[in-house]
C-alpha cells in the first residue's frame, strides 16, 4: 500500500557546539537524504535543513533555529520522515514500509501464502518473512523469487522454492 509520509531516519544526537544533529538513515544510503528538501519532524512538523551533508555512515544535519548543542540534544530520538511524492524512485520499486502488510501469493499455483509481516536487510539482500498458514522467509531478489509486485493491489506474487517455508527440512 502507497504511503503518505516514509520513515527514512532518527535523530540519534548532537554534533559540536553549533547546533548540527547526527541523523541515522532508517535503511538507506546516508546520500539518499541529502537529496530532499524538507523533512517531516516526528512525521508531522516540515523542517527544512540549512545544511545537510554525510560524515561516515550519518547524515549531519542542521536546522533553522537549532544553534546550540542544547537545541540540538533536543531533537534527539525524533524520527525524520519524507513526504512520499518527494521521493524519486525508479520505476517499480517501493519503500520497505510499503510492503508490510501485503498479500503474498505463489505465482505458480496462485495460492495464497499470507502476509508480509517483516523486511530484513542482510548483506547479500533483503528477505521478506511472510507468515500465514505456514511461514515462509523469501529472498528479494526480483525476478528469481520476487515475480511482480502491486502497491495498488496490495498483492506480491512469488516464486516458491522447496525448503522456503521455515517448517520444511
Amino acid at each position: 500500500m502507497k504511503l503518505e509520509t516514509i520513515l527514512v531516519g532518527r535523530i540519534v544526537n548532537a554534533h559540536g557546539i553549533h547546533g548540527e544533529v547526527r541523523v541515522q538513515p532508517r535503511d538507506a544510503d546516508p546520500a539518499f537524504l541529502t537529496q530532499f528538501k524538507t523533512f517531516l519532524l516526528n512525521g508531522a512538523t516540515p523542517i527544512t535543513p540549512t545544511a545537510c551533508h554525510i560524515h561516515k555512515s550519518l547524515v549531519l544535519m542542521k536546522f533553522p533555529g537549532v544553534d546550540d548543542m542544547d537545541a540540538a540534544l533536543s531533537l534527539r530520538d525524533k524520527d525524520l520522515y519524507i513526504r512520499r511524492a518527494d521521493a524519486c524512485l525508479p520505476e517499480g520499486e517501493c519503500f520497505d514500509d510499503e510492503l508490510l502488510g501485503m498479500e503474498v501469493f505463489n505465482e505458480e499455483t496462485g495460492e495464497a501464502l499470507g502476509e508480509l509481516v517483516l523486511v530484513e536487510n542482510y548483506p547479500a539482500h533483503k528477505v521478506y518473512t511472510v507468515k500465514g498458514a505456514r511461514e515462509y522467509l523469501i529472498p528479494a531478489v526480483k525476478d528469481a523469487f520476487i515475480k511482480s509486485v502491486d502497491l495498488d493491489a496490495n498483492r506480491m506474487e512469488v516464486h516458491v522454492w522447496e525448503g522456503m517455508a521455515t517448517d520444511e527440512h
